[in-house]
C-alpha cells in the first residue's frame, strides 16, 4: 500500500493543468468513430489507458472488453459497442463492477441488444445491434449514460430521441459531449424533452486538442484560497466544462481569485461558509468540502447524491476523513453539513479515490501537524503527475510503497 506522509506547508506558484480527462475520452471516442485522426495531449493516466484499451479491443475484434476501474469508459462504449453490432463482454476491476448500468439493460433489449448480466452489474455480454427510436431514460442518475446514447445514436438507420423523464444533473458534461460531437461533425438537438438525434450521420476525421482540465484545477484552487497563492495556466474561462462553477463557488466562500489573460489566480482570503447545490458539479465536492473545513461557519452541501456511487461514497469518505481531522461534519442523504474550523493532523484514508487522495492532501498541507493518506497512488486514475505539481508549489509530501 502506498501511503503519503504530508506537512504543515502553504502552497505558492505556478503549475499549468493537465488536460481534461473528460474532454479527452469524449475526443477519443469520436476519433476511434471518426476512423482516425490525433487526440492531444492525453495525460497517461489509468482512465485514459483505459478508454485506449477499449477502443483497440474493439478495433481488433476482441471478446472481452475490459474497462479497468473507467466507469466513464464502461458507460460511454456499452452504446457504441452495441450500435456497432459487435458481441463483446464488457469486464471491469476495482469498484466498477459494483456501479449500476441498469439503464442500458432495460433499454439495448428494447432496441435490438441482447444483454446477460450479473445482478444488473458487468461483466455484461452483448448481442445484436441496436436500433433507433425512442429512449426513454431518467436524468437524475448518471449523465454517462446520455453521453453514451448520443455517441452511438448518430451511427443508426433512422432517427432517434433521447427522453428525459426526470431533470438531467450534471447538464454541462453533456453539453460537452454535444461540443465535442460537434467538433467532429456530427449533431444532435436539445429539445424540450431531451435530445433529438438524427441517425445516419459519419463522424469527421480531424486532429483534436484537448483543453485543460477545470476538475483538476479545483484543489489547487482549494490551495490557493486556504492558505497560499496558486496560479494555474492553461485554463479556458470560454470552456463548457461545468466544474469551471469552482471559481464562482469559491468566490461565494469569499476566496480571492484573479481572472488574468493567460492565468488564473487564487489566492488566501477569510473564507466563511456557504451553501452548494453540487447536482451539475459533483467532482469539485472533495475540493469544496476541503474549502469548507477551513471557513468561519457552516457549509451546505446538497445535490450529491451521486457521489455516493463513485469510486468511494465520496459523501462518507470526505465526512470520515474531516471528522478525523477534528471537522465537525453532519451527512445527509444527498450531501453534507459542514461546520469549519481548524483541521488538525491525522491519519487520513484514501479509499482508492484519486479525488479523496488529491482533496485531503490540500487539507494535510494546511492542517496543524503531519498527516498521512493511504492508497495515495490513487491518483494514477487520473492526475498521475499531482504530488510533483504539488511539491512544485512547496508542499511537503513524502509517498512511500507503489502497491495499492
Amino acid at each position: 500500500m502506498s501511503i503519503a506522509i504530508i506537512k504543515n506547508s502553504i502552497l505558492n506558484g505556478s503549475v499549468a493543468i493537465p488536460p481534461s480527462k473528460s474532454a479527452a475520452h469524449r475526443a477519443l471516442a469520436c476519433a476511434f468513430l471518426a476512423g482516425g485522426g490525433s487526440v492531444s495531449p492525453i495525460i497517461s493516466s489509468n482512465d485514459m489507458r483505459a478508454m485506449q484499451q477499449v477502443i483497440d479491443a474493439l478495433k481488433s475484434g476482441e471478446r472481452v472488453i475490459d474497462c479497468i476501474e473507467s466507469g466513464n469508459t464502461l458507460r460511454f462504449m456499452l452504446p457504441v459497442a452495441a450500435a456497432l453490432g459487435r458481441e463483446v463482454t464488457f469486464v471491469g476491476s476495482g469498484r466498477l463492477p459494483e456501479r449500476p448500468i441498469t439503464e442500458y439493460l432495460r433499454l439495448f433489449p428494447q432496441h435490438g441488444v441482447s444483454c446477460r448480466a450479473t445482478n444488473g452489474k458487468i461483466p455484461l455480454a452483448l448481442s445484436g445491434k441496436l436500433t433507433s427510436g425512442d429512449y426513454e431514460i431518467a436524468g437524475n442518475i448518471s449523465s454517462q449514460y446520455i453521453t453514451g446514447l448520443l455517441f452511438a445514436l448518430p451511427l443508426l438507420e433512422g432517427d432517434s430521441r433521447i427522453v428525459l423523464t426526470t431533470k438531467l444533473e450534471s447538464k454541462p458534461y453533456v453539453d460537452m459531449t454535444l461540443k465535442v460531437m460537434r467538433d467532429f461533425g456530427v449533431t444532435a438537438d436539445e429539445t424540450d424533452y431531451g435530445y433529438f438525434v438524427p441517425g445516419n450521420q459519419q463522424y469527421a476525421v480531424r486532429d483534436y486538442t484537448v483543453e485543460a482540465d477545470w476538475s483538476q484545477a479545483a484543489f489547487f484552487l482549494a490551495a490557493g484560497a486556504i492558505g497560499g497563492e496558486v496560479i494555474l495556466t492553461g485554463l479556458d474561462m470560454s470552456s463548457v466544462q461545468g466544474d469551471k462553477e469552482i471559481v464562482n463557488v469559491l468566490k461565494r466562500f469569499g476566496a480571492d481569485i484573479e481572472i488574468g489573460e493567460d492565468c488564473i489566480i487564487s489566492r488566501k482570503s477569510a473564507l466563511s461558509g456557504t451553501e452548494i447545490d453540487a447536482s451539475d458539479i459533483p467532482d469539485t465536492v472533495p475540493a469544496l468540502a476541503v474549502t469548507a473545513a477551513f471557513a468561519n461557519g457552516k457549509t451546505v452541501i446538497k445535490g450529491a447524491e451521486r457521489l455516493r456511487l463513485k469510486e468511494s461514497d465520496r459523501i462518507e469518505s470526505v465526512a470520515e476523513n474531516l471528522r478525523r481531522m477534528g471537522i465537525s461534519v453532519e451527512e445527509t442523504a444527498d450531501g453534507m453539513i459542514i461546520t469549519g474550523g481548524k483541521p488538525h493532523g491525522a491519519e487520513l484514508l484514501g479509499y482508492n479515490d484519486h479525488r479523496i487522495v488529491m482533496a485531503f492532501s490540500v487539507a494535510a498541507a494546511y492542517a496543524d501537524g503531519e498527516s498521512t493518506i493511504t492508497e495515495a497512488n490513487a491518483i494514477d486514475k487520473t492526475y498521475p503527475t499531482f504530488f510533483e505539481d504539488y511539491a512544485k508549489l512547496g508542499g511537503k509530501i513524502n509517498v512511500i510503497g507503489n502497491g495499492k
